[in-house]
């Protein structure tokens, strides 16, 4: 973010509006807490005070109504696709999407031999991050926090 201070001692700064909302935005991501399987528990581990995303500005909501992010951390059965599309559906814009570990990625060892898996949640809803792993460690879903993070920072919403 290119701030560019304007004098010493009166403390103005002068800024693109882009920045300033993409500030804010990436500073404050609001996920749903929302979880399907065993990717889960790491999600949850992740928030808890070792690792804290809290500092992140992530603070997990319990409404689509009130959440920018949606993190699938889990297998994905075609039952449950229909379920997630409406929750992404209801979460306003802008909304993102982190696809957490090997079943919502890619169907994991259950699409194989499993009629009712989805072969990743990409085929239901747009994913913005993957985050590799089965399960993958709380280390993995900061990452992917983070990468979210840089992705919202080059955004341009006042020209949209």
């Amino acid at each position: 973010m290119s701030l560019n201070k304007i004098s010493e001692n009166g403390g103005v700064m002068v800024t693109k509006l882009d920045d300033l909302l993409n500030w804010a935005r990436l500073s404050s991501l609001w996920p749903m807490s929302f979880g399907i399987a065993c990717c889960a528990i790491e999600m949850m581990g992740s928030m808890a005070s070792n690792y804290d995303l809290d500092r992140f500005g992530v603070f997990p909501r319990p409404s689509p109504r009130q959440s920018d992010v949606i993190i699938i951390a889990g297998t994905v059965t075609f039952k449950m696709a229909e379920r997630i599309k409406r929750l992404y559906e209801q979460m306003p814009e802008p909304r993102y999407v982190i696809s957490m570990g090997s079943c919502s990625n890619c169907g994991g060892p259950y699409w194989e031999h499993g009629y009712h898996v989805v072969k990743g949640v990409d085929r239901v809803i747009p994913v913005d991050v993957y985050v590799q792993g089965c399960p993958p460690r709380p280390e993995s879903l900061i990452g992917a926090i983070l990468e979210l993070q840089k992705k919202i920072e080059t955004e341009s919403i006042t020209n949209a």
